[in-house]
């Protein structure tokens, strides 16, 4: 129902102001003269002024809103992922999760009939599918391994890395503050990673943060390249190819790798369901606001990951780790205030 609801509604053109008017609740003619059907009028009239209203003030309240959603739908999908990954294996988990996925986004994409795309746009959609398979590989093997909560601190610097690759492949300037804030990023990584290393870990603890912070580095190359991706392609045309070339990839190691999925059918099926929705409520949201004003939002998916990984798997979390991650979120903040970060993960939900 959330994704029918979501994919329906019209694309904001300009950033910051309102969408095209959304019919909640057409008047047939034979009630326009009614009181019934003026009563119908007013209060149509009333909800379109009211989210007008929330989509042009200052702070635009619905998109903040959706996107908080779709964060905390990201946050639950790898709750789940990493409980499959601990069970089944990170690869399993995510062929499994994307062979749902791939299902799910056929059934939106074919069925608004769209038009083949052309070749150079599948190659970017194929390219593009390479770097998620590996970052979503490497993510969820890590989240195995180490706390989610600091998983995700440490995955919040792609951000940062994005800012040493644009400069590097698309020659994008890159100010004092933009490197400032990345050395203040690094330091919070490092604090981060010092204070899970100085204490009782199991063997694979130091493997799991190295997985994560390769996921970051892919994750920082993906950014750059969605941003010509999504110039050339909508929301759920990228979920679809992504899902499917993601899937053909790691097909390739399943005769051998994949693990039977016993018991745990209602659980890739959640977490491919919330990646997708998550994918359509960020789209959404970002095409209604600016980037600078919903990365706030963002940073939110570290609360959601300290609950789900304090709730389903006993894990603490420490004040290292806060202090780690309050350095990489100002990191993050001040560079996207000078204009130089690109936003955070509203991508990975089509991994």
């Amino acid at each position: 129902m959330v994704i029918g609801s979501v994919a329906a509604l019209p694309v904001g053109r300009r950033r910051g102001m309102a969408a095209d008017t959304v019919a909640f609740d057409p008047v047939p003619p034979r009630a326009a003269g009614s009181s019934h059907g003026l009563t119908r009028i007013a209060l149509r009239s009333g909800v379109q002024h009211r989210y007008a209203g929330w989509m042009r003030a200052a702070v635009p309240v619905l998109p903040l809103l959706v996107a908080a959603l779709g964060i905390a739908s990201y946050g639950v999908m790898d709750a789940l992922m990493k409980g499959l990954a601990l069970g089944i294996g990170a690869y399993s988990a995510l062929v499994w999760r994307v062979g749902a996925g791939t299902a799910i986004t056929a059934v939106l994409y074919l069925g608004s009939r769209p038009r083949r795309p052309q070749r150079h746009v599948l190659l970017v959609h194929a390219g593009r599918s390479v770097l998620v398979a590996a970052m979503a590989l490497a993510f969820f093997w890590g989240i195995a391994r180490v706390p989610l909560a600091e998983a995700v601190a440490l995955s919040f610097i792609a951000p940062l890395i994005a800012l040493g690759l644009a400069a590097l492949f698309l020659r994008e300037a890159v100010g004092w503050q933009s490197v400032a804030a990345s050395v203040l990023g690094l330091v919070g990584v490092a604090i981060v990673m010092a204070g899970r290393l100085g204490v009782t870990h199991g063997p694979d603890t130091a493997r799991g943060m190295a997985a994560v912070l390769v996921s970051a580095i892919l994750y920082a190359a993906n950014l750059v390249v969605a941003r010509h991706q999504a110039q050339q392609a909508g929301p759920v045309e990228i979920a679809f190819w992504q899902n499917l070339f993601v899937l053909t990839l790691l097909l390739v190691g399943a005769a051998w790798l994949v693990r039977p999925i016993p018991g745990q059918g209602a659980a890739i099926g959640a977490a491919a369901v919330l990646a997708v929705v998550s994918l359509l409520l960020l789209s959404w949201a970002y095409a209604r606001a600016e980037a600078r004003v919903l990365v706030s939002v963002e940073y939110t998916a570290f609360i959601w990951a300290a609950l789900m990984g304090w709730w389903w798997f006993g894990e603490e979390l420490t004040p290292v780790t806060l202090a780690g991650t309050a350095l990489i979120i100002a990191g993050c903040a001040w560079a996207a205030r000078t204009g130089g970060a690109p936003a955070l993960p509203q991508a990975e939900a089509s991994a």
